[in-house]
């Protein structure tokens, strides 16, 4: 019944015995009305680093040795410290190890690429990070193209990207692949939906998009929905005609309450990337919020995560579990 409830709504149904779901209600009129279904990115990362620490253990009981994870930090960047301390935390968490080399923000590009093609050639080390972003005197394609695509957590070498292209096994970029997993995860389906894409960036919208869009029956299953792309020059009033169609939005185009409730579908999900840093007048101090107006987008939607506790969680989980692939040299 539950199931057959939802597809009248036209949102789909919850999987059974849902795990990081969250559902609330919120009075309206004399009557009360479902919200949307949360989705804590933050208790599917933690399923997430369980597989991981359980594969790690596996992993070593045949003799293996630990994988180990090296993330070059650039600049004094105070987002990026916070990120990379995070990734530390997690990897200690489920056993792999993990260092950070820290490089002041003026060094120069030749250093920066002489230390990765070292790295390259270091036997110890499974997994290479190069944190972005990088000092504006730094390329960062140049940066991301001299990690040798075996040992590209980050999946952001071409050769990574061309083969998740052409619906090949790769390393996946560590944010598309958190979408992808939490959309998995959560039961909600894809098959034939009409999902849009905020954010048409190489590392975030792209991937993404190429995930939901291929052939589930390819060497590389992707979602078989038809995806539709915008980014932040996309007109407001063509955006929203888009966004109204949508069953599945995706948001990651780094500009706080782009999204509305006015243009979300009923029952629609909502999956906000946005990681924008500010000021909150009240506290005197910078807070993190998406690219959804949250309080009221959750109103309308069926599913939809937060910002924090959302995406952010999973992103690290799905690094760590790119790290266990790379040193398993799964891929290559």
């Amino acid at each position: 019944p539950q199931a057959e409830g939802a597809r009248a709504e036209g949102r789909p149904p919850l999987p059974i015995a849902p795990i990081g779901l969250e559902r609330r209600t919120a009075a309206s009129g004399s009557r009360d009305r479902d919200e949307a279904t949360i989705i804590s990115g933050t208790q599917l990362a933690k399923q997430v680093y369980k597989e991981v620490q359980r594969d790690v253990e596996s992993w070593m009981s045949l003799g293996n040795k630990r994988p180990h994870l090296t993330v070059i930090l650039v600049g004094d960047n105070p987002a990026s410290h916070t990120y990379v301390r995070n990734k530390m935390k997690a990897a200690a968490a489920v056993g792999i190890c993990s260092e950070i080399i820290l490089k002041p923000k003026d060094i120069s590009q030749e250093e920066l690429l002489d230390l990765t093609a070292k790295l390259n050639h270091d036997s110890r080390v499974n997994g290479i990070l190069v944190q972005l972003p990088l000092p504006d005197h730094i390329d960062e394609r140049t940066v991301c193209n001299i990690v040798a695509p075996e040992k590209d957590v980050d999946g952001f070498h071409i050769i990574n990207i061309g083969r998740l292209c052409l619906d090949q096994p790769s390393v996946i970029p560590a944010t598309a692949a958190a979408v992808w997993e939490i959309i998995k995860r959560t039961g909600i389906q894809t098959f034939g939906k009409n999902v849009v894409v905020a954010g048409r960036s190489k590392n975030v919208g792209m991937p993404i998009s190429m995930l939901l869009h291929s052939d589930g029956e390819h060497e590389r299953p992707g979602g078989d929905a038809t995806v539709t792309i915008t980014h932040r020059y996309t007109p407001k009033e063509q955006l929203k005609i888009h966004t109204q169609l949508a069953d599945i939005i995706i948001v990651a185009a780094g500009i706080p309450k782009l999204i509305t409730a006015d243009m979300v579908k009923e029952g629609a999900v909502v999956i906000d990337v946005g990681i924008n840093h500010i000021h909150d007048p009240l506290t005197g101090k910078t807070k993190l919020v998406g690219d959804v107006d949250f309080e009221e987008v959750k109103k309308k939607a069926g599913f939809i995560t937060p910002v924090p506790g959302g995406v952010g969680p999973m992103t690290v989980a799905m690094l760590l579990k790119n790290t266990l692939v790379t040193a398993k040299k799964l891929v290559y």
